[in-house]
């Protein structure tokens, strides 16, 4: 592409090319010779077993029992209505599809008795919903 977005003049002079500079040749390593140390020369304090055998690492996270639920009943209920909302959800997923196949097909009765379906589950998972608002 020409450097400007005009036309050449055809009386013009011819410019010469100009090459755009090359990078730098790449040599690793670096000028400063304690860079080029090894990494455990380097950085004495990472050592192999830094992380899981480090002696200054006392405390790796919450005590016991963390993260494991306290309200067991009350999971149990979460997790059956969560099973049950997807199960609909997905009941949901097919029956769109039913009902966008039959009405591209021009059974629009079908069609409509779907979107009832549709409907009525959308009021199944409200219904969970509303089951219990004390879980909110």
């Amino acid at each position: 592409m020409s450097e400007t977005p005009f036309p050449r003049d055809p009386g013009a002079p011819e410019a010469p090319a100009q090459e755009p500079p090359r990078p730098p040749a790449y040599t690793p390593g670096s000028a400063q010779p304690r860079l080029n140390r090894p990494v455990h020369e380097r950085y004495p304090q990472i050592r192999p077993t830094s992380g899981y055998g480090d002696p200054r690492i006392r405390h790796t996270g919450p005590g016991p029992g963390a993260g494991t639920e306290q309200e067991p009943e009350r999971s149990s209920k979460l997790s059956a209505r969560l099973a049950l909302a997807l199960t609909v959800v997905i009941g949901q997923l097919w029956g769109l599809t039913i009902v966008v196949d039959e009405w591209m097909a021009g059974d629009t009765g079908t069609a409509w008795w779907g979107a009832g379906f549709l409907v009525l589950s959308f009021l199944v998972v409200l219904g969970i919903w509303l089951v219990d608002p004390k879980d909110r």
